[in-house]
Parts: structure tokens; sequence; C-alpha cells
């Protein structure tokens, strides 16, 4: 069982290495089987969101692995995330969580987005007429009440531009523990990484590795030769090199694999040691933003006429 744990500022500690369980399939025995080799390989953060419908799955396979007694509840790490539907009632939205996955309570819950939907909006991709005016302020106060209620153990956001965490620092009460945003060797995120490590608040990555195998993924991040001569340099693969690369940022990393070799590959960057010269030929790579959130961006109802006004410019 690995310790890679980091600490956050709602004083608990998370797993650095998470197992993200969106799939476009979304077929839940594959999930459940997946989730159940993650555990016995030492996976114990778990990555689902109401978007990805994987929830049930997710809470299934480790209640049943916790009543088996193959892990306590208190060594696994659950976070999911409010999509935007949801911001008029975060509370209710996280009971519906909670009660889709079978549990009491999750360790960490996520703004999915900066983004608010119409109550009825529960798909990935809103229509024009889907958009609402984002009131931030309620929104987090909801996030709290939820906390209070115990209805998790710490709350934060995903897709969080520096701006967007300075705003919701004017007025949160509690500050978010995690931002949960793309993060790689071609999206390095060093101004967002300072701002958050300014305000104490963790970065953890997701689409470690680009996203290969997502319809919106690319396979840019392991093709690229400068990341293949420092995997070939230390025998170790692409992936490894990657993930090691957001692990030594101090990030933890969301790896969405449901292949058992692979989950090990992964695991297995813990191991690695990446020099200095590595991460300077890291730094020297042109930088290319994958998850680009086009579909929040329209010209007439989404509070964000372009990516650069999603994003501050910081793409």
């Amino acid at each position: 069982m690995r310790s890679n744990r980091v600490h956050l500022n709602c004083g608990i500690t998370m797993p650095v290495m998470g197992l993200g369980t969106y799939s476009s399939e979304n077929d839940r025995e594959t999930t459940e089987l997946a989730i159940h080799k993650a555990l016995k390989m030492g996976y114990r953060h778990f990555d689902t969101a109401k978007i990805y419908g994987s929830e049930p799955a997710v809470g299934n396979a480790l209640i049943e692995a916790i009543l088996h007694g193959r892990v306590e509840r208190e060594d696994i790490f659950v976070t999911s995330k409010l999509w935007g539907s949801d911001h008029h009632d975060p509370v209710s939205a996280l009971k519906q969580t909670l009660q889709n996955m079978g549990m009491e309570y999750v360790d960490m819950y996520l703004v999915h987005w900066p983004v608010k939907l119409k109550p009825w909006a529960c798909y990935a991709v809103p229509k024009e007429e889907d958009f609402e005016v984002l009131e931030m302020e309620s929104t987090w106060a909801a996030m709290e009440k939820c906390l209070d209620m115990g209805l998790c153990r710490c709350i934060g956001v995903s897709n969080f531009s520096s701006k967007k965490i300075e705003h919701l620092l004017n007025f949160a009460s509690v500050p978010p523990a995690v931002n949960q945003v793309e993060m790689h060797p071609m999206w390095r995120q060093s101004k967002l990484q300072e701002t958050c490590t300014n305000h104490r608040i963790h970065v953890s990555a997701y689409s470690p590795l680009g996203g290969p195998g997502n319809i919106w993924g690319s396979t840019a991040v392991v093709d690229n030769p400068i990341i293949q001569s420092i995997a070939l340099k230390h025998k170790a693969t692409p992936a490894q090199v990657a993930l090691k690369w957001g692990l030594s940022k101090g990030s933890s990393v969301i790896v969405k694999s449901f292949n058992q070799n692979r989950m090990k590959e992964n695991m297995g960057s813990f191991d690695l040691k990446l020099d200095d010269q590595d991460f300077n030929d890291i730094d020297r790579l042109e930088e290319w933003k994958i998850m680009r959130g086009e579909f929040l961006v329209n010209e007439t109802t989404s509070p964000y006429r372009t990516i650069q006004e999603l994003w501050d410019d910081e793409i």
C-alpha cells in the first residue's frame, strides 16, 4: 500500500494518484471491474462526476470492497462534481450523488465548471438556450453548506482560471481545497500553479497524459519525441514520464485507464526519478491546451463569448 498522499488546506490528506472513471461507453460492469483491479494495485483515490454517469458503478464497487473487508472507507478518497445544471441547489445535487453511490459522504466535492445551466440541462454539451447567469457567491455558499452538513469532507473547484480563483476568494468563508484542471507536460499551467500555491490550494491534474482514448483527447503528449527520449533514457514509458512530471510539480494526477497493464504502468511512475535536464527539456515544449471548452462558449447566452473569456486569457 503506497502512502503517497498530499495534505490539503481543509486538514485531510488525499492520495496523489487517482483513477478517473469517465468513459464514453460508461459500461457499469467494466467500470466496477476496473475499480476492483485498481484497489488490488493500491489505488485509493477514485474520481467521478454526475455528468460521467459512473457514480453508481463507483459506489457499488467501493461498497462491495468495504463490505468484504478488502479496504476501509477511511482509506479511500472519493471525488465527485457539481454539474452546471445543479448550481441552483448543490445540497440536493450532492444528496443525489450520495444516493447514486450508496455512500454517506464523499471526500471531495468540486464545482465542475464555472458555468450555470438551466436545471434540465443534464447532458455534457449544453444547447444555446441552456445557459444562465452564474452567481458564484450563492453556489459557493451552498457548497459550504454541503460541508457543514457533513455530506463531504472538502470542497473545491475544477477548470477555474487564476482570475476566477481570486474572485472566489473574495467572498469564500472556506477556500477551495483543490482546483482540478487539465495539466500535462504540454500544458504546464505555471501561472495557475503559482496562484494556487500562494493560496494553499492544491492543483490536481486531469488528463495528465493528454486524454488519449477520450473523444476530445490526444496522444500528442505520449507521442512527443522529447517525452519519448526521456522515457528511453530512464527505461520507463512516456506515460510514466508525463505522470512523474506532474507529481514532481506537487500535483496529484487523475489517470483514466481501465486497462490492467496501463493501470500498473501508471503506478510505476512513483519509482521513476527525473533529472534537471528532463525538466528543462519539458519546459521548452510548445504548449497546447487540449480540452478547450468550446462547448461552453457562444455569442448569445453563455457568459463566455470566446474561449479567452472562459479561461481569462490563460490559453
